[in-house]
């Protein structure tokens, strides 16, 4: 039988991917495209969520402490749920089979590198700014 904590813990990833879902649910939809086209919401929402988590880990553990839910509801619930492989790897294959497999290795490259930079930089912009405050 799990224990509060995980209770507490598995509640505030399920409240946190909802509300993260939803919200790329929103931005694609409002946003949509052709199969063989660039998935620009998809690719955006990506990169923000990597610029995104980027800052929050700076936060978490360059800063000053935090709840221990913030991590699970936000980094794993919130962006977990506002990012998505699966989507985008959707996307690709889509891009694949509309016969355009130049689109489909563009948007499969440039969402990897640039994501996994906009990490990096949320990471290294944010540091000096919450060690100023944050723990020895």
């Amino acid at each position: 039988m799990p224990d509060g904590g995980t209770v507490r813990t598995t509640a505030a990833v399920s409240a946190g991917g909802m509300v993260g879902a939803l919200a790329r649910w929103g931005l694609t939809e409002a946003f949509p495209h052709a199969p063989g086209d660039f998935g620009w919401a998809m690719f955006a929402v990506n990169v923000s969520g990597g610029l995104l988590i980027g800052v929050l880990m700076a936060v978490i553990t360059c800063g000053p402490r935090v709840h221990p839910l913030t991590r699970p509801f936000l980094g794993v619930g919130v962006l977990g749920g506002f990012t998505s492989f699966s989507a985008y790897a959707l996307d690709v294959q889509r891009a694949f089979q509309a016969g355009a497999p130049g689109t489909a290795v563009t948007y499969l490259v440039a969402t990897v590198v640039c994501a996994l930079a906009a990490v990096y930089a949320g990471l290294r912009a944010t540091r000096p700014l919450v060690r100023r405050g944050g723990r020895p």
